[in-house]
Parts: C-alpha cells; structure tokens; sequence
C-alpha cells in the first residue's frame, strides 16, 4: 500500500446496531482522509515530542460522539470525555492523547507560544504525542470535542512552568506508544508516523 503523509480521505458513515432492543450508533471506514503530520520539538519550558501530531481532517462525515467513542475503544483507546480545549497552553507528560471535535469548529495552536495555529473543525481528529503543548485560541457554533488516551494510560497536566520540566521530559520518555491507530485500528497510518506495529 502506498503511503501519504499528508494526504488521504477517509468518509465514515454511520450504521445502526441493534444490542438487546438498544440502538447503538457504529461507523465504518470507507474511501480516504487528508492527514497531516506536523513536529513540535522543545519551546521554552514547553518539551515537545520527537513524535508528530497527526490530523485527521474531515475524517467523520457525521461525527456521533458516542459512535466515535465505541469506535475508538475497539481501537485500544479509552478514558474518554467530551468537553472542550483549555484556553491555555498545556500538555500531557504521562499519556498522549487523541481530540475528535463533533461540534463547531476552533482555532488551536500547537506547540507552545510560538507554535503552529490550526483549524480544528467538525468531523477532524487530532493525535497530540506527550510532551505537545496545546491551546484553544478561539471557537465558534457550540464547538465541542471528546478526547481519549492509549488503553493503561493516565492523563496529567503541565503548564510550561520551569519546574515541571525536568521530571516531565523524564515521564514523556517513558510513555507507550499506543496499540492502534484510534480511528482506523490496524490498517491507521499512525504506526507508520509513530514507528509502531499494530498488536
């Protein structure tokens, strides 16, 4: 199979399950999605990664968080919550984190203060490696997102202050890389962007 680091477009449409007389939302992947791979090496007191954020763009055509959430579980990714993005600059050094926005869109700089600004709009997903600084600049139309971590990962959270640093590059190192690619499992590019083999 070829491969594209910034290019692809994956539609996923939605499906109906019936479990037990309950209606459970599910997705299937079909076709391709543009996917970016950006670097955020050290800024300031904010560490970076040797590994790239990975985005997904348009990649849930009718995003269903609860359908994205079951999809991502099969996927070994779990610990999930919806909410939105921190108006400030932080990182995680203890888990690396997977962003699906189903509502609205955003503004986020990645990276610290002197990082890239991207548009985070409904139906993308965002992979931040530990270590990756990130932060809502502004949003519009109800933007909401629900985010995720590696199945045996823990959220923390760092600020960029000088004190944090030294313990957290320590903690960032000794992360896991995840089992699959959140969205598309096995067959996902982030194995090959992240230098791991699929379980």
């Amino acid at each position: 199979m070829r491969f594209f680091t910034a290019l692809s477009v994956i539609t996923i449409f939605m499906s109906v399950v019936v479990f037990g007389g309950k209606k459970v939302k599910t997705i299937r992947e079909n076709s391709e999605a543009k996917i970016i791979s950006l670097k955020f090496e050290k800024n300031g007191n904010f560490p970076g990664s040797k590994l790239p954020v990975v985005i997904y763009k348009n990649v849930y055509k009718e995003p269903d968080s609860s359908a994205i959430i079951s999809n991502m579980k099969s996927r070994n990714w779990h610990n999930f919550w919806r909410n939105g993005v921190y108006s400030f600059h932080h990182y995680h050094s203890t888990a690396h984190e997977v962003l699906a926005c189903y509502s609205g869109s955003a503004k986020v700089q990645l990276g610290g203060p002197d990082g890239k600004i991207i548009d985070f709009e409904k139906g993308d997903v965002v992979v931040i490696p530990a270590g990756v600084a990130h932060k809502k600049i502004e949003s519009k139309d109800s933007f909401a997102v629900l985010g995720g971590y590696p199945k045996g990962q823990y959220v923390d959270m760092k600020y960029g202050k000088p004190e944090e640093l030294e313990k957290a590059t320590k903690q960032i190192k000794a992360v896991a890389l995840p089992k699959e690619d959140p969205v598309f499992g096995k067959t996902g590019k982030l194995g090959k962007l992240w230098n791991f083999k699929s379980e």
